[in-house]
């Protein structure tokens, strides 16, 4: 375990993450809401960009208060969002799933560098927007023998919420993954006047309509405005 700009980061072997409380998941409903369960804490995660315009960092927004059960909305048109008031029967809302049922790393292209590989699977972003300073994460890998580049590059990938971008330290062959406690947030980007997707962090397990079980990671996120091409998981449509 490690410290970079603050944040604390663990070297993982492979992005996906601990073994997860068994009671808790999140379960996908046909042509319906997500159902939560195990008392997963839900909190809002808001976006905040520096005098350039760029994401930067994260900070807390409203917390919910705990229950042991709750529906999220997935059609986006629910009047009571975060949560499900049944709008998607209404609707006639297609939550039809079209997500690889491939692992990240089958999904992911490599670009390598000196200090450091990115693995990015381009289908998972959620168009937050942290990759994208300092020349962009692509580029700060190429420069990684550079102590800054490579921890902004560390940085940046651990402010993905999607997951799409992971870091490694080439060295050792581990991925570079930021430390989450099991939890749910609900990403806000008030300076474009957007709500995010629903950003799972901590291994919890997204369970398909169909039973099945999606590969269990670190960060995932979850389309909650019902206009993604990839659902579960978001793909940025919401912006």
């Amino acid at each position: 375990m490690g410290e970079e700009n603050g944040r604390i980061m663990v070297i993982k072997n492979e992005p996906a993450y601990k073994t997860p409380k068994d009671k808790r998941k999140i379960k996908v409903c046909v042509n319906g809401p997500y159902l939560v369960s195990g008392g997963i804490p839900l909190v809002e995660r808001i976006i905040s960009r520096d005098a350039e315009g760029y994401s930067r960092e994260w900070r807390t927004g409203k917390m919910y208060s705990s229950k042991e059960n709750y529906r999220l909305c997935r059609c986006g048109r629910s009047e009571n969002r975060p949560f499900c008031d049944d709008t998607h029967i209404n609707v006639n809302f297609d939550g039809a799933e079209t997500a690889s049922r491939e692992s990240y790393l089958d999904q992911a292209e490599m670009i390598g560098g000196p200090a450091l590989r990115l693995t990015d699977a381009q289908d998972l972003c959620a168009s937050a927007g942290f990759c994208t300073r300092a020349d962009g994460i692509w580029n700060l890998t190429k420069r990684s023998g550079d102590p800054e580049d490579r921890r902004i590059a560390i940085e940046e990938a651990g402010n993905c919420p999607s997951g799409r971008l992971v870091v490694w330290d080439k060295t050792s062959g581990k991925a570079i993954e930021p430390e989450f406690e099991e939890s749910i947030g609900l990403v806000e980007d008030p300076e474009v006047g957007e709500s995010g997707p629903i950003w799972v962090r901590g291994g919890i397990p997204v369970e398909s309509a169909d039973r099945s079980v999606y590969e269990v990671r670190n960060r995932v996120t979850l389309c909650r405005c019902g206009k993604s091409s990839n659902k579960p998981f978001c793909d940025g449509s919401h912006v």
